[in-house]
């Protein structure tokens, strides 16, 4: 097949989160297995830069076309894209594609190249990762979109990916609320993929451990932009009150207004480390030095950085709103209320128990395998989109 991604930021704009990561999983993946996948975005690369390398290029076996965003300071602030010629380049590519696949909902990408699609009967699929709750930032701007162009953008999608059924929930009654059509083979459910290989990475450790003084000690793993619903600041009180012993808190992330708030949390308890935000290799040493990974938070779809800790074969502390209930099914981890008490008392038993750590590390592993891996979920993807095209060829 010939697909077109459609995202407002591409790899290696990962400070813009896990809707980058699944992106890039999705459409490398799906041209591992054969498949002629274009990228459409912009050349944002964090929240004050702009992306220095080629505005089209390969980047693993997908070809990456990049728009230049009129204002980087739009992106930044307020995380609007301002991409010029993104219609133009969707009137380009889109007569030489089978399938367009859009990424997040409320976007001025998709204002500008769902219409194309539509025109050309090319089908559109949508995957909104988690950011149609307005609990998970921008609630009023998300509203106003949704007053003003919602409806009009839902009424071009044939197909919604959502990630879990909660989030398969909000999609149905978002849709309901703008009166545009409902079937039953216009919705579906499939998770995020991470890989196991590349999370093997225990050579990066030692290196990690030393840079950041962390020593010998068990180590809670963080990581996530700092913003106020992930939740940081629960994490810190729960770890102060765990007591356990010199074990330590890596913060690791991009500042979103919270950073002030968590060191005065943090105070001078020298156990509790920020990195700021990391990526290459330096992330996945935070990931392999990780002994416990630890994400309290809200309004999550399903947070990809909760499934690169379990690929990397820790054992994870989630709250509910990261709609991973499975790891505790799994036995790979817990699922507890994000209040001090609650993640205290998780806290101070995976880091006290060693032998609890590694077997519960194996099962994280084995579930990733079964459930998450880049094979399992691209086939299920696959099937939507050939799905779509057989009932077009049907018509």
């Amino acid at each position: 097949m010939r697909i077109l991604h459609v995202t407002p930021y591409y790899t290696p704009a990962y400070a813009f989160g896990g809707v980058v990561r699944s992106a890039e999983i999705m459409a490398t993946s799906l041209a591992a297995r054969g498949h002629d996948v274009t990228v459409l975005t912009t050349d944002a690369l964090d929240h004050e830069r702009r992306y220095a390398g080629m505005l089209d290029e390969k980047i693993g076996g997908v070809r990456v076309l990049r728009r230049p965003n009129l204002s980087p300071w739009l992106r930044g602030k307020l995380n609007l894209s301002t991409p010029r010629g993104m219609k133009r380049a969707a009137e380009s590519i889109l007569p030489n594609v089978d399938i367009l696949h859009v990424h997040e909902f409320r976007t001025l990408e998709n204002l500008l190249a769902t219409p194309v699609a539509q025109a050309l009967g090319r089908p559109i699929v949508l995957s909104p990762h988690g950011t149609l709750n307005l609990s998970s930032g921008r609630s009023r701007l998300k509203s106003a979109w949704d007053r003003v162009l919602g409806a009009g953008v839902a009424t071009r999608i044939d197909h919604v990916i959502a990630l879990t059924d909660t989030e398969l929930a909000e999609v149905k009654s978002l849709w309901k609320g703008f009166g545009t059509r409902q079937t039953p083979t216009g919705f579906s459910v499939i998770p995020n993929a991470v890989s196991l290989g590349e999370f093997d990475a225990r050579r990066l450790a030692a290196d990690f451990r030393k840079r950041y003084h962390l020593g010998d000690a068990p180590t809670a793993l963080f990581m996530g932009r700092l913003h106020a619903r992930k939740g940081v600041d629960a994490l810190i009180e729960a770890f102060k009150a765990a007591d356990a012993g010199e074990a330590r808190l890596l913060i690791v992330g991009p500042d979103e207004g919270m950073l002030p708030t968590l060191r005065a949390l943090a105070g001078e308890d020298r156990r509790i480390v920020f990195t700021g935000h990391l990526d290459g290799d330096a992330r996945l040493g935070a990931l392999a030095a990780g002994d416990v990974f630890a994400l309290p938070a809200t309004g999550e779809g399903q947070p990809m950085a909760a499934l690169e800790a379990l690929a990397a074969g820790m054992p994870v502390l989630l709250s509910p709103g990261c709609n991973l209930d499975v790891v505790e099914t799994a036995g790979a981890g817990y699922v507890v209320e994000a209040t001090r008490d609650a993640l205290a008392e998780k806290l101070r038993e995976l880091l006290r128990n060693d032998a609890l750590r590694r077997e519960m590390g194996g099962r994280a592993r084995r579930l990733v395998a079964e459930r998450f891996s880049p094979d399992v979920v691209v086939e299920r993807l696959e099937g939507v989109y050939q799905g779509l095209l057989d009932q077009k060829a049907a018509r």
